[in-house]
């Protein structure tokens, strides 16, 4: 995938293993993600479908957008619309995406880049493939992340951070058969590109197959893996998991994922995988569309506030 990759694995900072008296995180649940649509007609997998908010905790949803191979005139973006009271996290894995919000901010995310929105008080946003890729078609995948913020930042000035590809922290396994990607956060020490509000670490790994990786993580933060493609396993027990898969994971200061030696032809690179974990903001969550607020008065504002227009209109030329 054209995701950032590295040729040499072995010129990358490697992940130290975690220590003996290190607590590995056990599977509390595992769920498939099922299939919708999105926007104006784009195919999503809903990562977080089914699963308690309590255990996401400062995660809201996440889907995966596509993988898709559009054909001539197929590509679908969505419409200008609202968002309040959390970020939202663009990652794009293989193709194109314009975006452009109310701010007059706007670009273009492509393979391996990340735009990361904070909407905080308000902001309408409009994402759409632009005019070659819908005339050419092809492949697309990505991530779209919904990370909370706390009651104090909730109405926060609406800001973006469009994070490249290059930017990315890239280390290995000590074997050299994974390679992580950390987008946010911290991970063994280093540090990935995206400033959060909420404290969080967003990871990205491709392993070969066969490969195992093993992680250190903060064990006050929550742990999520999700699979995007391949098979492999997860926890101490080896729990299996598979494309489309999510695992929620129980308290610990190490993860463990562990990619099959055989895999699916269409997944010949391995498995890859995105690991997940925050702070737990812990406060009431009143959720409706694109609203993500504390008090179901504070919803009713924000629709009202929309429908006013004070969160802003669409420009012209977006």
């Amino acid at each position: 995938m054209p995701a950032i990759t590295v040729p040499d694995l072995s010129v990358l900072p490697s992940i130290p293993a975690p220590g003996p008296a290190a607590t590995q995180r056990p599977v509390v649940s595992r769920t498939t993600a099922p299939h919708g649509l999105e926007g104006e007609g784009f195919p999503v997998k809903r990562a977080f479908a089914g699963v308690d908010l309590s255990l996401l905790d400062p995660f809201i949803m996440m889907d995966e957008m596509g993988e898709v191979d559009y054909g001539p005139g197929e590509p679908k973006g969505t419409p200008w619309h609202p968002h309040r009271g959390f970020e939202t996290v663009t990652y794009i894995i293989d193709g194109t995406m314009d975006h452009a919000d109310s701010y007059g901010g706007g670009g273009t995310i492509t393979n391996g880049a990340t735009q990361w929105m904070t909407a905080g008080s308000g902001i309408l946003h409009i994402e759409a493939p632009p005019e070659q890729l819908v005339a050419s078609g092809g492949l697309f995948h990505g991530l779209q992340l919904w990370v909370n913020l706390p009651r104090t930042d909730k109405l926060a000035t609406p800001r973006y951070q469009d994070l490249a590809a290059t930017d990315v922290a890239l280390l290995c396994s000590p074997d050299g058969g994974a390679l992580v990607r950390v987008i946010a956060g911290d991970l063994a020490g280093h540090r990935g590109p995206g400033d959060t509000h909420t404290p969080i670490t967003m990871v990205h790994a491709t392993l070969a197959p066969g490969a195992r990786l093993d992680l250190p993580w903060r064990r006050d933060f929550n742990a999520l893996v999700y699979v995007m493609g391949g098979a492999g396993t997860v926890g101490p027990a080896d729990a299996p998991l598979r494309a489309g898969q999510l695992a929620v994971l129980g308290t610990g200061d190490a993860l463990t994922v562990s990619a099959d030696p055989t895999q699916e032809s269409r997944y010949a690179a391995g498995l890859d995988v995105v690991v997940l974990g925050g702070a737990p903001i812990r406060e009431p969550i009143a959720w409706a569309g694109p609203f993500v607020m504390n008090t179901r008065a504070e919803v009713v504002s924000a629709f009202e506030d929309y429908q006013a227009g004070r969160l802003g209109h669409p420009l012209p030329h977006a």
